[in-house]
Parts: structure tokens; sequence; C-alpha cells
């Protein structure tokens, strides 16, 4: 959903990523937080994101500032 180009964070992710791991960075009291997972849902104004923990977050269109598609996680050593 994110890329930055000469400074500036740019939103890369749209509605069509839904089942894509994406990072999403938001606005939040004193900061940023950055939500790393796969994108289940887009609806209504909020994004839904799955994290590797099974977390289902919910994020507001209108704190958004940053976002992309990223790779699938690497597998795990056993």
């Amino acid at each position: 959903m994110t890329a930055r180009f000469a400074g500036r964070l740019v939103i890369a992710v749209t509605p069509s990523d839904i089942g894509r791991r994406v990072t999403i960075r938001r606005a939040d009291t004193g900061g940023f937080r950055d939500t790393v997972g796969v994108l289940v849902s887009w609806e209504h104004g909020v994004l839904r994101v799955r994290r590797r923990d099974g977390e289902l977050v919910e994020i507001s269109e209108t704190s958004v500032v940053a976002g992309k598609v990223v790779p699938d996680a690497p597998g795990r050593a056993r």
C-alpha cells in the first residue's frame, strides 16, 4: 500500500489487493502504527488485515498514510 518516492509516502494498495500480504502505516495517537498481514476486506471505509498470529486488525481508511503489497513471509526453519 505504501512506497516512498522522493521523501513522500504513497498509498499503493487498493481493494483489488484483497487476499494479498500488505503493510499498512496509519496515523495513531502520538505517531504511527504499522500492520503487516493479509488484506481480507475493504468495505465501508474500513480495511481488515489478518496478522500472522491470527489477530484481525480493523483500520479506518482515513487514518492510512502509506501502504504497499509485500512478498509472502519467508518459510520458518524447522
